[in-house]
């Protein structure tokens, strides 16, 4: 139990934000693709700075191209959704 605050909370807040981000893309809420891409970050930084895991810091700069690509992705389609619609 000693090691649950080592990161001083910010692997735990992390980790929210991830499960978090899960669920509003599970809603259809393209904000979760944000909430994601700051979760990423914060794993970035953990990975480096802290946990010395490049890895780490890798997997999650791979995850946060992934989340910008669905996070245009999605304002795209609805673009041409509301394009299709208005004409």
């Amino acid at each position: 139990m000693e090691n649950l605050f080592e990161y001083y909370l910010v692997d735990w807040i992390g980790i929210g934000l991830s499960l978090l981000a899960a669920y509003m893309l599970g809603n259809k809420n393209k904000w979760g693709f944000i909430v994601f891409a700051i979760s990423n970050l914060i794993w970035i930084f953990l990975g480096l700075a802290w946990m010395d895991s490049l890895g780490m810091a890798v997997g999650n700069f791979i995850f946060l191209i992934i989340n910008i690509r669905g996070f245009i992705q999605w304002v795209k389609l609805n673009d041409l959704e509301e394009h299709t619609a208005t004409t």
